[in-house]
């Protein structure tokens, strides 16, 4: 729980007394809590993302009639952060709680909208990893084009479970945004990084070529080809590497190193991506999820083989 400004918990009471702010809104309806935001400029939303339009802005304090709320994009401004969007009907969109006036990152008393969470047994949608991931998901149609083929891959890899699935898929929103044909930028390597898990270097093409019987030396743009690119990352899941049990160990440090890039603050960032996977699977987030490595795995993994991987990792449960 973060701590707000007085001027914050201010406006709060201005708005349990009723005191209107600037740009009142409509008689609150049925089931709606009241509360005020703060500060100016303040954006309305279409969805509870940063990159969904602006519907309207509010020029300063303004009391707000709120029906439910939704985990959204997280927002850090002076005042706090909050991952959760209020949703008010009469302003047709979403608020980020960060320009709440409240002490908590979560409003109290609100219902979460929709009343539920995706289903973890079934596929993965679009709208399950926009929940998930927010603004991350840079480009819906690309994602929707390839989630049939992702979702088998998944299937193939026996990523069935709510940890499983959310390593996967926090893993690939990092490294691909979760679009089947990215090349990554900048990289001019005839075996740079391509497709879902931007596959690297002659040492992964060769082999992921022989597993599948195709010739990725010889035509690396197959790695990120629809055909090719969601089965590529399931085989460096489990072949070249054998990450599932980590993810079922909640050891999200030693997923990052067997993905292969040096320790640092993304291990932090795919770590909170994992959460907000499980969160949206779930409905919470577990204890004893571990977002740091050890000494031994903290450098670039990249080029070592499943084998010598596992024997570095040790036991999937341990720290790092």
């Amino acid at each position: 729980m973060r701590t707000r400004s007085f001027r914050r918990l201010g406006a709060t009471l201005l708005a349990l007394a009723g005191i209107a702010a600037a740009g009142v809104v409509a008689a609150t309806p049925a089931q709606a809590a009241v509360f005020s935001t703060y500060g100016s400029g303040v954006n309305v939303r279409a969805d509870a993302y940063l990159n969904s339009a602006i519907v309207r802005t509010l020029p300063g304090p303004t009391s707000i009639d709120v029906d439910c709320q939704k985990f959204g994009d997280h927002v850090t401004v002076s005042g706090g952060s909050s991952s959760w969007w209020a949703h008010v009907p009469a302003l047709g969109g979403y608020v980020t709680v960060a320009y709440v006036s409240i002490p908590e990152d979560k409003l109290p008393g609100v219902p979460e909208c929709g009343g539920g969470n995706p289903d973890p047994g079934g596929d993965i949608t679009l709208a399950t990893v926009q929940a998930m991931f927010g603004s991350r998901i840079a480009n819906p149609s690309l994602v929707q084009q390839g989630l049939p083929s992702l979702n088998q891959a998944m299937r193939d890899a026996n990523i069935n479970t709510p940890y499983r699935k959310a390593a996967f898929l926090a893993t690939l929103v990092h490294e691909s945004r979760l679009e089947y044909n990215i090349r990554e930028i900048g990289d001019t390597r005839l075996y740079g990084g391509r497709g879902y898990i931007q596959l690297t270097g002659d040492f992964n093409y060769g082999p992921a070529g022989r597993y599948f019987g195709i010739d990725l030396l010889g035509n690396p743009e197959l790695a990120r080809s629809l055909q090719w690119s969601a089965p590529i990352a399931r085989w460096y899941w489990t072949v070249a590497r054998n990450i599932n049990p980590y993810a079922d160990a909640l050891n999200m440090g030693k997923v990052n190193a067997a993905i292969g890039y040096p320790a640092g603050a993304e291990d932090g960032r795919r770590c909170d991506s994992f959460k907000n996977a499980i969160r949206v699977l779930t409905g919470s987030v577990p204890g004893g999820i571990i977002c740091t490595r050890s000494k031994m795995l903290t450098g670039d993994t990249t080029k070592l083989t499943a084998t010598q991987f596992t024997s570095l990792a040790g036991n999937p449960g341990a720290k790092g």
